[in-house]
């Protein structure tokens, strides 16, 4: 089956940039230009996305990343996600009557880890040093930007959500901009250009970290200033598994890129017989999504906690015994063990002219994150901690210092040690589905990248959604998949709901190493593009 390619392949043998806003991918670019190699357009990408898409990234968030080091053949992880506080008290919120965390209240915050990571991937891998970095995204929020299209629509959808200081309007002013707006945001140029002149120090140690404790504890919440001094960024040695001869890595948990390697393990095992037609494929693809979420929402967590069990979840037999369970021609449905929201995320890859690679992710988590403005900060506070669990017998129980599950999920593909792949897909728990059916799409069906991610998408949503009218084991799926397909899957027993192509099926990018001749694809459902030097 054809789909006709929305945007093209863009080619470069000196480096490329893919992300989801124009101008953060023509930063990124400008850094490659100046001596930077891909850790230090991936950060300067990441840093201008926090001014031109601010519902999705920013310093108040966290950040992931996988780095390939071509003189070395080997790929590195960065978990830069912060941890609740140390004051972090479940049994307050049991006994204000919460089942869960509210995802716009001061206890949904932990520490953000954003700057740190920066600090440390800069550091370690990198040409430049931080302060030339960030300089871009500095100038954009000094001097303004115009909204881009989808971005405007995001931040004017947010308008009810976003708490912010009337003494220090910044995202409002007092609305929402519309699609071409030129935007300044001066309070966030503030804060990059303190982090410029002082280092990440100015954040976790200086005038913003108290700021963003006052301004906390005012709400009633629990993060000081010991919680922002005491962050860190963290190497960790990523996970992977072998898919048909290549390798696919993931950061491990506390991330769900468990989620998408599992999956892998699981379809790879059907034959050719099991797959031979569409209707065949989407239906063992969903399955397996399926059977990979059913253990993801219950063992992933803080890596102290989930390590345990990652041997045994990783395994090519434990897949085997998943497998066994799928039906060619009946949906399965399965128990959630926690709820997670969706998410806005900013994706951003890299690969510069030495053949390095960097996937790198920076954000939020839902749009605006928990809503909360740092008075004269600009600086909107993550809300990852909503995903931890109130229930004592889950793993990802909310307790102090600890990471919560996290959707976010940098991705990246080696064959014979040598980088083939660098890519991601972004939107909440649609990220590791994302992941796996365009990492099929490119090795099984040997698609280029804009191919593989203008493929059309399903999406399962493994829970009920009161908000929405979605009841658990619900898939998504976009209205160019032919509808004899969306038929056979309801005949299957799959509640379909039939959706126009929209940034909810996730937003991916890739560049592909053939060689020296690099490949970079954009996601058509977003704002964004790749670009090549």
């Amino acid at each position: 089956m054809k789909f006709n390619s929305r945007r093209s392949n863009v080619l470069s043998n000196k480096g490329i940039v893919a992300t989801s806003q124009p101008l953060a991918a023509q930063a990124g670019i400008q850094i490659l230009k100046n001596g930077g190699n891909a850790v230090d357009a991936a950060v300067a990408t990441a840093a201008v996305l926090n001014v031109v898409e601010p519902m999705s990234t920013g310093i108040g968030g966290d950040v992931f990343a996988l780095y390939y080091k071509a003189s070395e053949k080997k790929v590195y992880a960065l978990n830069s996600s912060g941890r609740s506080s140390s004051k972090a008290d479940p049994e307050e919120l049991i006994n204000k009557g919460y089942k869960s965390i509210p995802a716009t209240s001061p206890f949904s915050v932990s520490v953000p880890g954003a700057v740190r990571g920066w600090e440390a991937i800069v550091n370690k891998f990198g040409n430049l040093n931080l302060s030339d970095v960030i300089e871009p995204a500095y100038i954009y929020a000094k001097d303004g930007f115009p909204v881009s299209e989808i971005i405007a629509e995001g931040w004017n959808g947010s308008v009810n959500k976003i708490q912010e200081d009337s003494k220090f309007p910044e995202y409002l002013t007092p609305n929402a901009p519309k699609f071409g707006e030129l935007k300044t945001l001066p309070y966030l140029a503030n804060s990059l250009k303190n982090i410029m002149t002082d280092g990440p120090d100015a954040f976790y140690n200086g005038e913003i970290a108290s700021k963003i404790s006052k301004h906390i504890k005012s709400l009633g919440g629990w993060i000081d200033e010991k919680d922002i001094s005491n962050h860190k960024a963290d190497w960790v040695d990523p996970i992977n598994t072998d898919y048909k001869g290549y390798t696919v890595w993931q950061c491990p948990p506390n991330t769900q890129g468990l989620n998408v390697l599992m999956s892998l393990n699981i379809y790879e095992g059907f034959n050719s017989n099991d797959t031979k037609n569409i209707k065949d494929e989407i239906h063992l693809k969903i399955e397996a999504v399926k059977a990979a979420f059913s253990d993801g929402l219950f063992n992933i967590t803080d890596f102290e906690i989930s390590k345990e069990v990652l041997p045994k979840l990783l395994s090519k037999s434990y897949a085997e015994s998943k497998r066994k369970l799928i039906k060619p021609n009946k949906a399965n449905q399965y128990e959630p063990t926690i709820k997670i929201d969706t998410s806005n995320t900013v994706y951003i890859t890299v690969v510069d002219e030495e053949g390095n690679g960097c996937s790198f992710i920076n954000s939020l988590y839902q749009g605006f994150g928990s809503g909360i403005v740092v008075p004269e900060t600009g600086i909107f506070l993550q809300n990852r901690g909503s995903s931890f669990s109130l229930d004592k017998n889950h793993p990802n129980y909310l307790e102090p210092n600890k990471r919560p599950f996290h959707t976010l999920i940098p991705g990246m593909v080696t064959k014979d040690d040598n980088l083939e792949y660098c890519y991601g897909v972004m939107g909440g728990m649609q990220q590791a589905q994302g992941h796996f059916q365009v990492l099929s799409n490119l090795i099984d069906k040997k698609m280029s990248p804009q191919e593989a991610l203008d493929y059309p998408r399903f999406s399962v949503t493994p829970w009920d959604d009161d908000e929405k009218d979605i009841t658990k084991d619900t898939v998504l799926i976009e209205s160019t998949f032919p509808n004899e397909l969306i038929e056979q899957l309801k005949n299957f027993g799959h509640n379909i709901i039939v959706s126009d192509p929209t940034p909810n099926f996730g937003g991916g990018q890739i560049i592909q190493v053939n060689g020296n001749i690099f490949i970079g694809g954009s996601e058509p459902r977003k704002d964004g593009q790749a670009i090549g030097i």
